[in-house]
């Protein structure tokens, strides 16, 4: 058997000709087609815990927006959806077409780990990997089985991990100044 040589490389255009299904999520990744069911409810329970907070924080602060699951197509073989975003209203201004979908990635992005090596391995290597490149500035990976975020960050260019944090931490991010969650609240 011969290896494959060319594989198939999905595009935008490819993701309009499939039939509508609100219960797949369907993501495009370096071409690479994921497509994966509504998550479970305990992972909804913490986007809105971390999203809710974020909420508040930027209302009071007024500097940015909280999203969840934006679409962020950032070329034609690259959209996906992350849990939860976070953009400066400066930035926001910059990167949203007028279709409502992200063109670029914001400032923050959190991803809550779904089981199964294939979504595992889509949210710690091809979206770490992609939102690195794409200039993301810090990426939440929330881990609901283990009771953990990892933490990471630009480093000359690269995402890496700051820091490993459990449900006795805190969170806390220099892009929000006085933002702080206490994990134990997220993992309730």
């Amino acid at each position: 058997m011969n290896p494959i040589t060319n594989p198939i490389r999905w595009t935008i255009h490819d993701l309009d000709a499939l039939p509508e299904n609100e219960e797949l999520c369907r993501e495009i990744i370096n071409g690479e087609l994921f497509v994966t069911r509504a998550p479970h409810w305990r992972h909804q329970q913490i986007i809105l815990a971390i999203g809710g907070a974020l909420y508040q924080w930027s209302k009071q602060t007024k500097a940015g927006v909280v999203a969840t699951s934006p679409g962020i197509i950032s070329s034609q073989e690259n959209s996906v959806i992350p849990d939860l975003v976070w953009v400066s209203k400066e930035r926001i201004a910059e990167i949203e077409d007028q279709a409502g979908h992200l063109t670029e990635f914001p400032e923050l992005v959190i991803e809550v780990l779904s089981p199964g090596e294939r979504n595992i391995y889509r949210d710690k290597q091809a979206k770490l990997k992609l939102y690195s490149q794409g200039g993301v500035q810090e990426y939440w990976i929330v881990d609901r089985f283990n009771q953990q975020i990892e933490v990471y960050r630009q480093n000359n260019g690269k995402l890496t991990l700051q820091s490993n944090l459990t449900k006795a931490d805190d969170l806390t991010s220099p892009l929000l100044p006085h933002f702080r969650l206490p994990l134990e609240e997220v993992f309730a």
